[in-house]
């Protein structure tokens, strides 16, 4: 087990940064410049809020609420990818498994980003 010494060495911010290939990919077939935009914006807002929280670990309450922000932008992607399998069964350039595939990367990832949140509120807690 490796020390965490900056964001970047944080799974969830890594995760955040490797599902950006795939998300363009899809977002770029999306006829709607408005989801594409909500989509593509949503995703990369993860990994900075993410990085946000880690630069103020001095202060875990802030840490955390960044956190959570950035696992409401997960979630968020998670909605605009069902929005977009609902556009599949008109555009057919759309891929429906891939964009179920990623719903899924974004929900575990939503997952791991509320352990985070949780770990980091419950220490700011104790900490009083």
């Amino acid at each position: 087990m490796s020390l965490i010494k900056k964001a970047s060495d944080l799974r969830v911010y890594k995760i955040s940064i490797e599902l950006l290939d795939p998300l363009y990919k899809i977002a770029y077939l999306i006829p709607h410049l408005g989801l594409r935009t909500q989509l593509i914006k949503s995703g990369e807002a993860i990994a900075p809020l993410i990085s946000e929280g880690f630069s103020r670990q001095r202060n875990p309450r802030d840490a955390a609420r960044y956190y959570e922000i950035a696992m409401v932008e997960s979630d968020e992607v998670c909605v605009h990818l069902e929005k977009t399998v609902v556009l599949s069964k008109r555009f057919t350039r759309l891929p429906k498994t891939k964009c179920e595939n990623l719903i899924s990367s974004y929900n575990e990832l939503s997952k791991q980003l509320n352990r985070l949140r949780t770990i980091w509120k419950d220490y700011a807690l104790k900490k009083g």
